[in-house]
């Protein structure tokens, strides 16, 4: 079966509120004690698949959850065990589980890289959890006497190393699942429950929590685009791509928000979270007329959660990277540490808005909405990409030649909108008609989105060879972009702290330094012959 939920982390200050209403008459609270099993190595863990067995109330029950959107559903499959034979093999310290039952069953595709003999031989318990489970049916009656039906289940306890058991990491969770009904309830609930109580999305199981554990680490790496997850075929209709796309910015978007929600401060998760929130914007404005579902009011909040964060990791990268690459070289020390503390909208706090977690629900919703019953089911996205690239393409050319025809009265480096880093608009009226880097980007994300539509195989070599000109073209502005944000950084740090001169005139050293590599780059671009 496919269990479809939505999990949430609870922020202390909501707690009790959430409390009382999870401990209701009609609630139930169960102790649920669950063995987790993998090879040493965590190889069913890399595969995306959880294997345990958990003790249920009275009963024992081996669970075993694999595949799925990544995001809210994945293939579940439950086994009732005997419980004397399960206790014979505890106290015996031999519970170990059986993987002879799923011969036969949906979940048999996601174990078939695996010799399953050798799988059992190999299976460890790495870790265990003691969680108190309080559940509660919400049930909302249909016009065709059919229920819509959800679960809710607030989980508090803790995992446990499987062989230190000083080894521990908390768990306090909020889960919504949907028993029986439709999809519409239940995202209306988790939205209705969300702004009640600040409730944050998290894509972080228990067995991923399990396994952090294991390696001895808080969260899990970032996780940066992976176009290898796009699931589109060459006969997709326009509104079944747009929702492969944004489905694919959800998967980076949701696993780094998961862990800055969950207290991460790491620079890479907020860079990636905000590479993701650019390329999903991006593909809202190119593809919104693939769609007569996009809510328009999402790019506003989107826009803004992306500049927050930018805000905060200029500041947290310069500290971090920037001061021992200059100090390395013999600059005085700047302390940016007051300046990062003085940020009043810190990562999580932008995360945890309302406003960005309602809309992530909603987007959710869209990508697992069916996409024939639109009007534009019968139009195939391929015959519109091509108009939408060409128009992109020669608005690039467009400022490039802009770009030539100045460049004796005004630097590259002027041309390179302050905000470049943070926008990705396909065209959006606040932006300078010479923001060449944004626009590149926007190219870079449709063609990426683009080519397995478009790319012909005989082709790929020339699609292969015009992309890495785009990104080379791309990365070299990117990078004028940058050292021009960091000069003004240190610029503006100066007139509180000399020590900042250096890296003001460094960085302004760096960008008198001849651009003929990136004019190089972009001719190369501009030569290129298109792939579509």
């Amino acid at each position: 079966m496919q269990e479809i939920e939505l999990k949430f982390l609870v922020p202390e200050s909501r707690l009790k509120g959430l409390m009382r209403q999870t401990h209701v008459k009609s609630s139930q609270v169960k102790q649920l004690a669950a063995h987790y099993y993998d090879t040493p190595d965590q190889q069913l863990a890399q595969a995306g698949i959880g294997l345990r067995i958990r003790k249920e109330g009275d009963t024992w029950v081996q669970t075993i959850k694999a595949g799925g959107d990544g995001i809210a559903a994945r293939l579940e499959h439950n086994a009732v065990l005997d419980n004397e034979q399960v206790q014979t093999m505890l106290d015996n310290n031999e519970l170990m589980p059986d993987l002879t039952i799923y011969q036969d069953t949906p979940i048999a595709a996601a174990l078939a890289d695996f010799k399953l003999k050798k799988l059992v031989k190999t299976l460890t318990r790495l870790y265990v959890t003691d969680v108190e489970r309080t559940t509660r049916l919400l049930t909302e009656s249909n016009e065709d006497e059919t229920d819509n039906c959800i679960e809710m289940a607030y989980d508090q306890g803790e995992i446990i190393h499987g062989t230190d058991d000083s080894l521990r990491k908390a768990i306090q969770e909020i889960e919504f699942e949907l028993v029986s009904g439709d999809l519409d309830f239940l995202f209306t609930t988790a939205k209705t429950w969300c702004k009640r109580y600040k409730l944050c999305l998290s894509t972080v199981t228990k067995a991923e929590n399990g396994g952090l554990l294991i390696n001895g680490q808080k969260h899990s790496p970032a996780v940066n685009a992976n176009l290898s997850q796009l699931q589109i075929d060459k006969d997709s209709s326009a509104p079944a791509f747009i929702r492969a796309v944004v489905h694919n910015c959800l998967l980076q978007i949701l696993s780094n928000s998961s862990a800055i929600v969950a207290g991460s401060i790491d620079d890479d998760h907020i860079l990636q979270l905000r590479i993701g929130i650019d390329r999903l914007r991006t593909a809202l404005k190119a593809f919104t007329d693939f769609s007569d579902e996009i809510n328009p009011e999402w790019l506003p909040i989107l826009k803004q959660t992306a500049t927050l964060l930018s805000e905060y990791y200029q500041l947290a990268y310069i500290n971090a990277q920037i001061e021992p690459e200059l100090q390395a070289c013999g600059a005085p020390a700047v302390d940016w540490t007051t300046d990062i503390e003085d940020i009043k909208i810190t990562p999580i706090n932008t995360l945890q808005a309302n406003d960005f977690q309602i809309t992530l629900l909603e987007l959710i919703a869209f990508t697992m909405s069916d996409p024939s019953i639109e009007p534009q089911t019968d139009q195939l996205a391929r015959d519109k990409l091509t108009k939408v690239l060409s128009k992109q393409y020669k608005k690039c050319l467009k400022t490039n030649k802009k770009a030539d025809e100045v460049s004796d009265e005004v630097s590259v480096a002027e041309l390179v909108s302050d905000d470049t880093n943070v926008s990705t608009d396909v065209a959006d009226n606040d932006q300078p008609e010479s923001d060449l880097l944004s626009q590149l980007k926007d190219l870079r994300y449709i063609s990426e989105f683009s080519t397995p539509l478009l790319s012909k195989k005989k082709a790929k070599k020339k699609t292969k060879r015009w992309l890495k000109r785009l990104i080379k073209a791309q990365k070299a502005l990117e990078q004028l972009n940058d050292d021009n944000q960091y000069q003004q950084f240190y610029e503006l740090k100066s007139t509180t702290d000399a020590n900042a001169l250096y890296g003001a005139g460094w960085f302004t050293a760096i960008l008198t330094v001849d651009q003929s590599h990136i004019d190089a780059r972009l001719a190369k671009f501009a030569d290129s012959s298109t792939f579509w």
